[in-house]
């Protein structure tokens, strides 16, 4: 009996597990130059399959010289131009011609490839994928039921992460290290179960690298030039839990069966993100909605009515497009990484499906500057409504994004009044960050924490000691941090002394050389602004001539309740520390003269040559009374 595989086939490993059963034993097996080009050509390429191809090969020569099998090859090695056409089907041409020359029978386990030898009239048997019970994998020895994951390097002992979410540690296998010859073993037996099992497919492949995913493990095959070493690392999802089983499982219900449907999970990675996507995606689809999800690689574990989509064509824009058509409540995206992605998510939010996003972020600040960073930040709002923040599986916060318009707070003093997002923590409602235009950039500024509840006027009883003693140290070195930081920052941009001034929590006063204020503002403050969001507080980069004209005090006069006046030779400045902060009414004796606001320095800064300094100055050299009334 003369056999011709095709590709599929040697691949797959079908032809040595047929001959060793005896159904093919003493046949002569005849492999077409085509299909040792192709496998060459994919090897070359880095891809398993083409090493896992070539070993197959290996193995039906090691039967030739047994004496099990005849082994020969024929046909014409592809040319340049048959290679640029094998999408259209050049190369199974080739194939197929060895089958007719020979008049063998033509092995496949290509559908198309089948149906187009039938068409030619050839003895044709298509191989089907094999559905059913398969042996157990070679990796199954490493795994139990508190295995998260498995690392298998050549030249050094496979090790495992073994426990919970919260409670992990890195356990050493076996001291004998991983050969290479087991890893090629077991990659291969890998791949060719993903090809053959219906949970099972091959979800990536590169140069160097194979992502595979069979049933709940994901699995990873790195080989020379990408890596140093062949390794096979294994994934896999510990935890299923239903979402009753968090902490905060009425709001996020609450939500997102209501209005509120542009949902956000973020956190670390391995915090256990992806496990809380898997919990409203099975609930959401319990409660009668229509959900589909969209991964790269696909790895969420959802009941089968739940269709998962991968990259359309390489991209999820065009997945989008598809889901657009078919209209799901919900869509579940894990996880955003690419610009596209985002663009994707904030896309059909606007379209007005039902989102839900999964973002690895250190900090939700982290999460939403990316997404600020590709979408217009005055639509976020409408894009994201709800941000869930995960940490070692628990939910620890939610926080809702609402559009208000107001001044910044830890912004320069001369900040007017504009559309501002304030994102607030759902429990306390007390805003945490806020999003605004500033200079031409969009800042994402961190919010200090308000001052610790009261903490201070808990100890009423002992105020000469307790006030003074425990916050103040504690203020003060957070402050020199943070005078540290603007200083390092700003010296990038002059060679001169930078002087800082802490003014709050929020905000700073920069003193530099008048010729480098330009480069560190940049061009529309480009370069304030990359620095505020990086150090999250609000920086005024002011001209060191104005420090300068501050010293040289020419006059100094004492009024009544504490209050000074200063006069320098550019301006008139009013001291009055007790009314920091507030806005108070200047009288003259009993005539009101104006209203000004007292800044956090407890100071009124006037200009000397102005009409109503003037008019002060006049007044106090008549013997009249200058005073403050607050608001």
């Amino acid at each position: 009996m003369k056999i011709v595989p095709d590709t599929s086939v040697v691949i797959d490993g079908r032809i040595t597990s047929l001959i060793k059963t005896g159904e093919y034993k003493g046949a002569t097996i005849i492999i077409p130059e085509a299909v040792v080009a192709e496998l060459e050509a994919q090897a070359n390429q880095g891809r398993e399959i083409g090493f896992s191809g070539l070993t197959e090969l290996q193995e039906l020569f090691r039967m030739s010289e047994e004496k099990t099998i005849e082994l020969r090859f024929a046909g014409e090695r592809p040319s340049l131009d048959q290679v640029k056409l094998s999408s259209g089907g050049e190369i199974d041409a080739l194939i197929r011609n060895v089958a007719i020359d020979n008049d063998a029978r033509f092995i496949t386990s290509d559908l198309v490839q089948a149906e187009v030898a039938k068409a030619k009239g050839l003895d044709v048997t298509y191989l089907r994928p094999q559905i059913g019970d398969f042996s157990p994998l070679a990796i199954d020895q490493y795994l139990d039921e508190e295995t998260i994951a498995i690392t298998l390097k050549e030249r050094a002992p496979p090790v495992a992460k073994i426990g919970k979410l919260r409670e992990t540690r890195l356990v050493t296998l076996r001291d004998a290290p991983m050969t290479e010859y087991e890893l090629k073993a077991m990659a291969q037996e890998l791949l060719e179960r993903a090809k053959r099992d219906p949970d099972g497919f091959i979800e990536l492949e590169k140069r160097g690298i194979t992502v595979v995913q069979i049933g709940s493990l994901r699995i990873s095959i790195a080989r020379r030039p990408f890596s140093d070493g062949m390794e096979i690392t294994v994934v896999r999802p510990l935890v299923d839990l239903s979402l009753d089983d968090y902490d905060m499982a009425p709001e996020i219900k609450q939500r997102i069966l209501g209005n509120r449907r542009g949902v956000l999970i973020a956190g670390p990675p391995g915090a256990g993100k992806t496990t809380l996507a898997q919990s409203l995606a099975t609930f959401l689809a319990d409660n009668n909605f229509i959900v589909k999800t969209m991964e790269a690689p696909r790895d969420l574990q959802v009941p089968d009515h739940i269709t998962q989509y991968t990259a359309l064509e390489g991209s999820m824009a065009n997945t989008a497009e598809a889901l657009l058509l078919v209209r799901p409540d919900y869509v579940i995206f894990d996880e955003l990484r690419k610009n596209e992605d985002f663009s994707v998510y904030a896309d059909m939010r606007l379209a007005g499906m039902g989102m839900v996003g999964v973002v690895h972020a250190m900090e939700v600040h982290d999460c939403l500057r990316r997404f600020c960073d590709r979408v217009d930040y005055s639509i976020l709002p409408q894009i994201i409504n709800t941000v869930i923040y995960v940490v070692q599986g628990a939910i620890t916060k939610i926080y809702d994004l609402e559009l208000t318009t107001k001044a910044p707070e830890g912004m320069p003093g001369d900040v007017h009044i504009r559309p501002v997002i304030v994102v607030r923590d759902h429990a306390r409602r007390e805003p945490e960050i806020e999003i605004f235009r500033y200079e031409g950039e969009t800042l994402v500024m961190p919010l200090a924490r308000s001052k610790s509840a009261g903490a201070p006027a808990a100890a009423p009883a002992e105020p000469p000691a307790a006030p003074p003693v425990t916050p103040e140290p504690e203020e003060n070195v957070s402050w020199k941090v943070a005078e540290k930081e603007v200083q390092r920052e700003i010296g990038r941009y002059t060679n001169g002394p930078v002087e800082v001034r802490i003014i709050s929590d929020n905000k700073a006063v920069v003193y530099i050389e008048d010729k480098d204020v330009p480069a560190a503002i940049g061009k529309g403050g480009k370069n304030v602004s990359a620095i505020v969001n990086k150090l999250g507080i609000g920086i005024d980069i002011r001209p060191r001539s104005e420090l300068e004209a501050q010293k040289p005090v020419e006059e100094e006069m004492q009024l009544a309740g504490g209050i000074k006046i200063r006069i320098d030779k550019k301006q008139l400045t009013i001291v009055s520390p007790e009314n920091k902060g507030k806005i108070v009414d200047v009288f003259a004796g009993k005539e009101y003269l104006f209203t000004a606001t007292v800044n956090e320095e407890g100071d009124i800064l006037l200009a000397k040559n102005s009409t109503i300094a003037q008019e002060m100055i006049k007044r106090y050299n008549e013997g009249e009374t200058i005073r403050l009334r607050p608001v």
